[in-house]
């Protein structure tokens, strides 16, 4: 573990296993270069997260790539989550444009560059998978996000990212399903990696939503200050606050509009009387 600048590095012990592996079957220049690609992948994650201003607190590596903690307070909104997912697989981009074209001029041990291309491109396509925490879920997420509500979004894309991670645990068995006898161990560790971290994020949901339930006072500043209209919410008074509390977007401040059974409007609240309420009335309306 080493701290750089406040920032936390730290290689995941999936990525330990993995480097031993690589020591017993003779791989070890593989996976420094492999270890290289990764650090420069997550290098631009935090690279875009400092220049928009958003505060990194530690980054793991992990064989596929890495995560990247920071700090959110509700300041992180959609496209700037979007920027900083995407600028991983640049870094990947950047360098396979930069191989080939030493390849094309016949600089450099072939091979060996041929090897760093392919490392790239692998690492970029494999993160663009639709799974949290990579960069690929993170983005389906985010734009998730911008036209759902956030709870919906929470669940969905939890739900997606098991469910392909589960393909990708299929995918490494496949050789085995077919008769060749053998299972693509390092694909098989990673699905499964994948799968149970986002069971128990999947199981985590709730604390998540009030997570962002908590950060919600800085949307509340940000529509003030820009005079921006609110998002209406209309709910019969019969509705379980949890429910309305649901249908709360990322980027929106809303004013909820509670109806009675005969659709007239009983009393129009801002969204911090509900919260308020959820956290210290035993979720009912006030």
């Amino acid at each position: 573990m080493i701290n750089i600048r406040g920032v936390t590095l730290s290689l995941h012990p999936l990525f330990v296993i993995v480097m031993l592996m690589s020591i017993l079957t003779g791989s070890f220049i593989e996976l420094i270069t492999l270890f290289v690609i990764v650090l420069i992948h997550e290098m631009g994650h935090m690279s875009a997260a400092v220049v928009m201003g958003i505060k990194v607190r530690s980054v793991q590596l992990l064989p596929f790539g890495g995560v990247v903690s920071i700090e959110d307070h509700g300041k992180l909104t959609a496209w700037k989550e979007i920027i900083i997912a995407l600028a991983g697989p640049l870094q990947n981009g950047i360098m396979m444009v930069i191989g080939m074209t030493f390849m094309a001029v016949g600089w450099g041990n072939i091979e060996f560059i041929s090897y760093i291309v392919h490392g790239n491109m692998v690492i970029a396509v494999f993160n663009l998978l639709p799974i949290l925490p990579l960069d690929g879920g993170k983005i389906l997420q985010s734009l998730a996000s911008r036209y759902y509500p956030y709870h919906f979004t929470l669940l969905w894309s939890s739900r997606v990212s098991i469910v392909t991670s589960m393909v990708v645990i299929l995918f490494s068995l496949l050789p085995l399903i077919k008769g060749e006898g053998i299972i693509q161990l390092n694909i098989l560790m990673i699905g499964i990696f994948l799968f149970y971290s986002n069971l128990i994020d999947y199981r985590n949901l709730p604390y998540r939503f009030m997570r962002f339930l908590m950060n919600r006072d800085s949307i509340h500043i940000k529509y003030s200050a820009k005079g921006t209209n609110a998002h209406p919410i209309i709910v019969d008074a019969a509705k379980h606050l949890e429910n309305i509390l649901r249908l709360f977007k990322r980027e929106k401040y809303h004013l909820i509009y509670i109806m009675d059974k005969n659709g007239k409007i009983i009393v129009v609240l801002p969204e911090q009387r509900l919260i308020s309420a959820y956290f210290s009335q035993g979720r009912r309306l006030p």
